[in-house]
């Protein structure tokens, strides 16, 4: 059988036969995807509409205690008998780690049940498989060290994977929320100088920026159930900041609840925040641009100069060779 294997595997036909069929699954299941996607601000507005209402009904229990926001979502059977049976959330828990799910968008309690289960065990399958690939599949002749920190090399990428995942996750909905948030902003003042309270102007622009950005949209309206549900309204905005993790929301934040406490104008201080946040974005975008030309040195180096140069000198080496 091992043999069988290991001929398939260097049989260059049927490595490209796989290759192929792999190339072409992905790209029809990049095509295909989107057809199945569906309203996906539809459903994340419901699943938000149920953790306002389970705010609410926390609230008039008068559970004072600050507590996390989570959505309703049932951790399948399996996952969560395996955590509670090998007690994974007392060495495998990390309270960074539960509060970089809920930036992710990953709230309640299954995804970090979830999150802990394939913490455990995607170091454990890559330190099977390489073993399994090094000591029985491989015909290298490595020594037993090498091939030992090899195995203890995967399992530390295992470890890791999901965390990198993680901040992969992080980072996307960071930036949806980043390139949303100064227009987010405006439709705030508007809102403000009309006459809306705070909330409702929350509510407005929640459904409003929707088709720009949905994370921004989902963390508006939960904002709006918090300011509308919790006793300190300064704890909606320090979780709205907490969820994002963008210095510009914090401050914004900040602005909101220093503006409430000493009465300054909020209009006002939207204003300003609206157009900080703007200076921010250019000023990213003016440091991408600044950074495009170092970056572009390399490739100019090794395609352009290269067929520059043929072009150039490819018709004097011509009449070169056909005078001699």
């Amino acid at each position: 059988m091992i043999d069988f294997i290991l001929e398939k595997i260097h049989d260059a036909r049927f490595m490209t036969m796989v290759l192929a069929a792999v190339a072409a699954s992905a790209t029809a299941y990049t095509l295909i995807t989107p057809l199945f996607a569906g309203q996906d601000l539809a459903k994340r507005m419901k699943a938000v509409a149920s953790e306002r209402e389970r705010i609410r009904q926390r609230e008039r229990a008068n559970l004072a205690r600050a507590e996390k926001i989570s959505l309703r979502q049932s951790p399948k059977q399996l996952v969560s008998r395996v955590v509670d049976n090998l007690n994974l959330s007392k060495w495998l828990a990390q309270e960074a780690a539960r509060e970089k799910l809920v930036m992710a968008g990953y709230r309640g309690q299954a995804p970090y049940i979830t999150f802990l289960f394939f913490r455990m065990v995607t170091p454990v399958a890559l330190l099977i498989a390489s073993a399994v690939y090094i000591f029985l599949l491989s015909k290298t002749n490595y020594p037993i060290p090498v091939k030992i920190g090899i195995c203890l090399l995967a399992a530390y990428l295992g470890l890791q994977a999901p965390m990198l995942f993680l901040k992969n996750a992080i980072s996307k909905r960071q930036l949806s929320i980043r390139r949303a948030f100064p227009d987010a902003l405006d439709l705030l003042l508007i809102c403000v100088e009309s006459g809306m309270s705070i909330e409702m102007a929350f509510r407005k622009v929640s459904t409003e920026i929707g088709s720009q950005s949905i994370p921004l949209a989902e963390e508006f309206t939960l904002t709006t159930a918090e300011l509308s549900y919790l006793q300190d309204r300064k704890v909606a905005y320090e979780n709205l900041a907490k969820r994002t993790g963008l210095d510009g929301v914090k401050s914004v934040c900040l602005a909101l609840q220093q503006s409430e406490r000493y009465g300054t104008p909020l209009g006002q201080a939207l204003r300003v925040m609206a157009q900080e946040n703007r200076d921010m974005r250019m000023s990213a975008a003016e440091k991408k641009a600044a950074a495009l030309p170092p970056k572009l040195t390399v490739p100019m180096i090794l395609f352009f100069l290269p067929v520059l140069f043929v072009v150039i000198l490819g018709p004097t080496y011509i009449k070169y060779q056909m005078m001699h």
